[in-house]
């Protein structure tokens, strides 16, 4: 069979939305694999919604505003061009999905219904059944990918990227029964979402491990912004993982956060990262594993959010009367493949989409209900891009800070990754070595930091690296793996910037600093 024109990594919303634009729009050959099921991504939890500015007779809202808050949220690290490019094409790209089938929520006269979240200054939330919006998304995709890609493939693991020199030309995977295959692009498109499941606490599916970050550092991509990992700040403190999540619409619609003595503490729509700070300051101030989320006085509960509802059912909580017990949770790696606005990573045939991808639209840290947009506006540029020829990677979006390292904008500074791992012999099992790996970064390197936290994580990893079995090919190892070089990559850029911005906070540092004005890239020479 011959090489296909674009392989997709990943089924979330960015390789989704890229796969359909590649057949659809340009004919190319295209391909997709999946680490489990089609539709079972992060893109399937997101339960927040989509922020784009659709416009209105009566509506306040603007690009410019949404632009603003985004930039606001990123606490001086975005790029604005690519924030603009996102804020732009967000609306075409949400109406769109809508043409493909996607339903989201109107009231009786026909108007979208638009909530407000944290960060952001109007209402421009879109949702599908209240809290189902991320399903409902790639519900959609799904039924367009299965009409237009040439070759889809469910229960693949990718652990390794195929090159031809200093090209990527496509990736080994094995299937569900262990048989190693490669599969031939000429063009590689990694759309493998991000690492959430390095943490003990997270919103994210047992699938997070950090495999495209992980895979793209090993063939020389450069990387950035990797420090930044944004927690969600109402995550359910339950013992179900991932971590049922509450979502910020809640707080939107007026539900308020209450410390154990039902006092207030924080400016409820402030971004994720000012709440998860202050949650977590009084979570230790007071002692306790959690705080509490009052959406009592919220009508209409059970109607508006009927996925929230039937979570809080099985757990034997009603938000109609009880308050909600809720900590911050690992929700999204800000940071990654670094690429330019097009989707171009520093490695020829390369490309990358979404939250495994920097692109410099969230800087130091997310802007509630970006990542859908994100996902759809820059997987189909990227598409756009190897369509019209794959042109190499430009100075522009996070790649200025590659390129054009002394751009006044936002510069760039190098930092070199940690020493190659050194694996060793086995004496556990993977389960356990995985909770041991997740403990130490919780423990050292989550909401709050310091030196100290961080230097016993790198060496607690070290550590462990000496548990994991160098030759072992079980996708439970090779995960392993992939979380431990995730994070000690994390650790390195966290001990490296000593200021605390968006969603890195160090108590040893716990200022801002001009000085720290750039993006880290960090790249295996």
């Amino acid at each position: 069979m011959a090489a296909l024109d674009l392989l997709v990594i990943g089924s979330g919303v960015s390789g989704l939305s890229a796969a359909v634009r590649a057949s659809s729009a340009h004919r190319l050959r295209v391909g997709v694999i999946t680490k489990g099921q089609l539709h079972q991504t992060t893109t399937r939890w997101a339960q927040g919604g989509v922020a784009a500015v659709l416009g209105g007779t009566d509506d306040p809202d603007s690009t410019d505003l949404h632009l603003a808050d985004t930039l606001a949220a990123g606490a001086g690290l975005c790029d604005i061009d690519a924030v603009r490019v996102l804020v732009d094409e967000g609306p075409r790209r949400v109406s769109e999905l809508i043409a493909m089938g996607a339903i989201f929520d109107r009231n009786v006269e026909g108007d979208y219904l638009k909530a407000r979240e944290g960060g952001h200054s109007e209402a421009r939330i879109l949702h599908s059944r209240g809290d189902a919006t991320g399903a409902e998304i790639e519900r959609a995709l799904v039924v367009a990918v299965h009409d237009t890609a040439a070759s889809l493939v469910e229960h693949a693991f990718a652990d390794s990227l195929l090159m031809d020199n200093d090209r990527c030309v496509g990736v080994r995977y094995q299937n569900s029964s262990g048989a190693l295959f490669e599969m031939e692009a000429k063009n590689v498109l990694l759309a493998a979402g991000g690492a959430g499941q390095l943490y003990s606490v997270t919103t994210n599916p047992v699938e997070a491990t950090g495999d495209g970050i992980a895979m793209a550092l090993s063939v020389g991509a450069a990387l950035g912004d990797v420090e930044f990992v944004q927690f969600h700040p109402t995550a359910l403190h339950h013992e179900a993982m991932p971590r049922p999540l509450l979502s910020e619409a809640l707080r939107g619609h007026g539900a308020l956060l209450r410390d154990t003595n039902g006092d207030r503490f924080v400016d409820e729509l402030q971004p994720r990262d000012v709440v998860s700070r202050a949650m977590m300051r009084t979570m230790l101030q007071q002692g306790v594993e959690h705080l509490y989320l009052d959406a009592t006085g919220l009508e209409d509960f059970a109607i508006r959010f009927p996925t929230i509802h039937r979570s809080l059912e099985i757990v034997g909580l009603d938000a109609r009367t009880d308050l909600l017990p809720i900590a911050p949770a690992a929700h999204y790696t800000c940071g990654g493949v670094i690429t330019d606005m097009r989707g171009a990573t520093t490695v020829p045939g390369l490309w990358a989409a979404g939250e495994v991808a920097c692109s410099g639209v969230h800087g130091a840290n997310r802007l509630a209900s970006n990542s859908l947009l994100e996902g759809m506006v820059f997987g189909p540029r990227a598409v756009d891009a190897i369509a019209a020829g794959g042109v190499p990677a430009q100075p522009s979006g996070a790649m200025r800070t590659v390129l054009t390292p002394h751009d006044a904008r936002v510069r760039g500074a190098r930092l070199d990754p940690p020493p190659l791992p050194v694996w060793g012999s086995v004496d556990t099992d993977p389960v356990a070595l995985r909770g041991k790996v997740q403990a130490a970064m919780t423990r050292g390197a989550g909401v709050l930091r310091d030196a100290s936290s961080l230097a016993e994580t790198a060496a607690a990893l070290e550590e462990l690296m000496g548990h994991v079995p160098a030759a072992d090919s079980d996708p439970a190892w090779l995960e392993i793996r992939n979380l431990i070089i995730m994070g000690r990559a994390v650790v390195s850029a966290a001990a490296n910037r000593t200021e605390s911005r968006g969603a890195h906070t160090r108590e040893d540092f716990p200022e801002t600093s001009d000085d720290w004005m750039l993006r880290q890239v960090m790249v295996r020479a």
